[in-house]
């Protein structure tokens, strides 16, 4: 009988040995379960042939032919990815919506004599779990942020306190995308899907009892936008905020993104995409400092010209006061260790005073 799970965790905890995804190489690769073993029974040109015929033709002959290209397929992995499974090993099994494709697979792996077993409702229940805990549950998670001005090093400083007290919520690092205009990485970002799923799983990792430090973001790091009980739950979470003088920021800034400067064909025609808000002129000075190589000038250019107002236009919008300020001095190394201890100190006292219903 297939299995049935009631959450995103108890998928993430499913005691088996391997979860294998027996989707074609296009479902899996829009999305997956985390951890999941691609071992695809149709590859996508053989799904859309079968599924056409299934709709044009008879639902017999896809059936039939779908049965001999799963075989061949499960021929292929048994004696190659699986060849050096051993008698105990225990394998879930999921495809689509949890029918033919993985019972099929999973029938012929339990005839070897593996304790095979299949998920109920496939993918699109562990879809469903997903959108459940982003866009219909409030998050049980109690956030802090970690806010300040571009170039304060606060994906940096995220990324030290791993391990240092604090949870850790790396949302730009899921996205893959440092969460401006000029923010994109290589290899592009993940799809909303698979984002969500990222994010599903990683909170689902974290101990609601517990705070959880992320980074301040708008509701769209790239192109991908935050899930509901995510940004609400960042809307009404405190603030930690780093601040750093203009030229500690500058310098620390053309480091961090220096793949990008170094990159000019890739760089200028981002520069122009900001001419409609800060006007040509102000591009055109970016573009000479880009040309010239001077790229902590440019830095600073950005910021005094585009970041900064933009940063203090959006916390106008919220004046709260941080629940502490941290001075970054120079942002080198001894100054990031001792900016991580104070704002580690700065969540533990806010943890101890703070009401346990603080996550709504």
């Amino acid at each position: 009988m297939p299995l049935a799970f009631a959450s995103v965790a108890a998928v993430l905890a499913h005691g088996f040995d391997d979860l294998i995804d027996v989707r074609s190489p296009a479902e899996f690769a829009e999305d997956h379960v985390p951890g999941a073993l691609s071992l695809p029974v149709l590859n996508d040109e053989e799904r859309a042939r079968v599924g056409t015929i299934y709709v044009q033709d008879s639902p017999f002959r896809a059936r039939k032919l779908g049965a001999a290209l799963v075989a061949r397929s499960a021929a292929a992995h048994i004696e190659g990815p699986l060849a050096d499974r051993e008698g105990g090993w225990r394998p879930l099994v999921c495809c689509w919506r949890g029918g033919q494709r993985s019972g099929s697979f999973a029938t012929i792996l339990a005839q070897i004599g593996w304790r095979a077993e299949t998920v109920e409702g496939g993918y699109r229940a562990w879809r469903r779990l997903v959108q459940r805990s982003l866009y219909e549950e409030a998050l049980p998670h109690r956030l802090v942020l970690l806010d300040g001005l571009t170039g304060t090093a606060k994906t940096e400083i995220l990324h030290r306190l791993e391990g240092r007290g604090p949870q850790v919520l790396d949302i730009e690092g899921l996205a893959r995308h440092r969460g401006s205009l000029l923010g994109g990485m290589p290899g592009g970002q993940p799809g909303q899907k698979a984002f969500e799923t990222a994010l599903a799983a990683r909170l689902a990792a974290l101990d609601p009892a517990r705070p959880v430090l992320a980074e301040a973001e708008s509701s769209k790091v790239g192109d991908l936008s935050l899930p509901p009980a995510l940004w609400a739950a960042m809307r009404r979470a405190p603030r930690i905020e780093v601040t750093a003088e203009p030229e500690a920021r500058a310098r620390f800034l053309s480091l961090a993104y220096a793949d990008l400067a170094a990159d000019a064909p890739r760089l200028e025609p981002l520069l122009m995409q900001l001419v409609p808000l800060r006007g040509r002129a102000t591009v055109d000075r970016w573009r000479l400092l880009l040309r010239e190589g001077r790229t902590e000038a440019l830095a600073a250019a950005l910021m005094a010209d585009h970041y900064d107002p933009a940063y203090r236009q959006s916390r106008a919008r919220d004046p709260a006061p941080p629940l502490r300020t941290v001075p970054a001095g120079a942002l080198d190394e001894r100054d990031l260790d001792r900016v991580c201890e104070r704002i580690a100190t700065a969540v533990r006292e806010w943890d101890a005073g703070a009401p346990r219903d603080a996550a709504g």
